[in-house]
């Protein structure tokens, strides 16, 4: 059994016993055992992203002592993956507290700073991201033949 499905069993086994536990305890306490579980899958994905960032951290140190001048960014395909679940997964409750304490503005308020957060990670693991459409926007054919 690998680490991902030891990991998958050990989460299948907390809510059956979720499941259980409310068969037993009846609706009265459903929404405590659903943020119990929830919580638990939180800690999950925390401890995940956690070692994911010191290995990466760890990583980036072995470069800089090794001698390149400066750490490549990390542009995988799970890393995006992961901060686009998380910033799923984490925009529900922030929506539902910014829509429930500002109304309508706090809502925006909230989808903006999410929208801002995934702007800067894209910009983080695409180097060049945005200076390639700036270029692109704000150049002509001509000034491109004037700088040759």
């Amino acid at each position: 059994m690998t680490g991902i499905e030891a990991r998958d069993a050990d989460l299948k086994k907390e809510l059956d016993a979720t499941l259980q536990a409310r068969r037993e305890l009846g609706e009265e306490y459903e929404s405590a055992l659903v943020d119990s579980f929830l919580e638990k899958v939180d800690q999950r994905i925390d401890g995940a992203v956690e070692r994911r960032m010191r290995r990466q951290l760890a990583e980036q140190q072995m470069q800089v002592a090794r001698g390149s001048r400066s750490p490549k960014p990390t542009d995988s395909w799970g890393e995006r993956f992961g901060f686009g679940i998380v910033s799923m997964v984490l925009a529900i409750p922030l929506s539902a507290i910014g829509g429930a304490v500002g109304h309508l503005p706090g809502l925006v308020v909230t989808w903006v700073g999410i929208v801002g957060v995934n702007t800067v990670q894209a910009a983080r693991t695409t180097p060049g991201l945005f200076g390639r459409l700036r270029h692109r926007a704000g150049s002509s054919p001509r000034d491109d033949a004037w700088e040759e």
